[in-house]
């Protein structure tokens, strides 16, 4: 929706100007000037129109958006980083890495078969 208002914008402020041009030829009387040459019989050399002001601070202000967006990726992508870095530290702990722990912060207690109890985290006698 900006980019189609300052594309508007442009147009009317081209239209404005070519207007106030051939207004400007009529009042002085020159009918030759119109068709682009001078009182001498050779051709008038046309200054470039440049784009108007809006055209480039909507390309600066799009670039410094970009610029932004990969300047937030990357800080998530790094934050990201040291939050995997910390998991797998943390997944490196033996209650994670050795079997005989399953499920347990704890190693449990190995009990001669007597005396075994069913444990509510595993669902193992031990």
């Amino acid at each position: 929706m900006k980019y189609l208002k300052a594309i508007l914008f442009s147009i009317s402020l081209l239209f404005l100007t070519a207007v106030a041009v051939n207004a400007q030829d009529s009042r002085s009387g020159n009918s030759e000037a119109i068709f682009g040459e001078n009182a001498s019989g050779e051709p008038e050399k046309k200054s470039k129109v440049k784009g108007s002001k809006r055209k480039s601070s909507a390309k600066n202000s799009f670039n410094k958006n970009l610029d932004k967006k990969v300047e937030e990726t990357e800080k998530r992508l790094k934050k990201n980083r040291k939050k995997n870095r910390k998991r797998a530290k943390e997944m490196e702990k033996p209650q994670y890495s050795d079997p005989s722990y399953f499920g347990h912060k704890k190693k449990p207690k190995k009990r001669p078969p007597g005396k075994q109890k069913f444990c509510k985290e595993c669902g193992i006698k031990h």
